[in-house]
């Protein structure tokens, strides 16, 4: 009999420690893409704790079943992969893919369908550290000058697609490390401090809204490590 209850009570605590276990794990959503914009077709998402793998949607989108605080591994051919740490109030992943440098690597990323348009990658015009020396160049203005096809400089503002008429501005966006700034960044930020100079001329550029309207330029500076 002793033994009878002491089983029941074994059994109660292992059942409750396993549906506690159980309501732990949720439905998690997010989005690959890369540019800041173009959604990544097939990108591949590992979850750490369960091993489960799925891919992403002609949106870029994924859902998974993943622990509060578990870690995602995002890879897709042709790009830097990343490993995203969730928080417990995390309800939405927006992983940004970084682009290989090199043309080799455009063409892998567009050969295995990561992006469903090739045109909007090809619209995306961009400058590494690791291909070229930045540090020939005394300023930004210097570096991109010449340097993106279509694209100029005229009195200090950067203009991708023409000037659209006397009055409105024609400057293009300039995000570095994520973040809207005015284009005065340009005359005091060193190239040598920029690891990549990325432009994007087409409608990619509308996840910025009319900001955008006139390209964006997104510049990457050097974090600790990177050479």
């Amino acid at each position: 009999m002793k033994k009878e209850i002491l089983f029941s009570i074994v059994f109660s605590f292992v059942l409750m420690f396993s549906l506690n276990g159980a309501a732990q794990e949720r439905l998690m959503s997010g989005r690959v893409f890369t540019f800041d914009s173009i959604p990544l077709i097939n990108a591949s998402i590992e979850v750490k704790s369960s091993k489960q793998v799925v891919t992403t949607d002609t949106l870029g989108n994924f859902y998974v079943s993943c622990l509060p605080d578990d870690v995602l591994k995002v890879s897709a051919n042709g790009f830097v992969s990343d490993k995203v740490k969730l928080k417990s109030n995390t309800k939405l992943a927006l992983i940004n893919l970084k682009l290989k440098p090199g043309d080799k690597n455009r063409e892998i990323a567009i050969g295995y369908g990561h992006v469903k348009d090739s045109e909007k990658l090809n619209a995306v015009a961009n400058l590494n550290s690791g291909d070229m020396d930045f540090s020939q160049y005394s300023n930004m203005y210097e570096l991109i000058r010449g340097r993106f096809a279509g694209v100029q400089i005229i009195n200090g503002e950067i203009i991708i697609r023409g000037q659209s008429s006397i009055n409105s501005s024609s400057a293009a966006l300039i995000v570095v490390d994520g973040i809207p700034t005015s284009n005065s960044i340009l005359s005091s930020l060193p190239p040598i401090q920029v690891k990549s100079i990325n432009v994007i001329k087409d409608g990619s550029s509308a996840i910025y809204g009319s900001r955008g309207a006139n390209g964006v330029v997104l510049i990457e500076t050097k974090k600790g490590g990177d050479k």
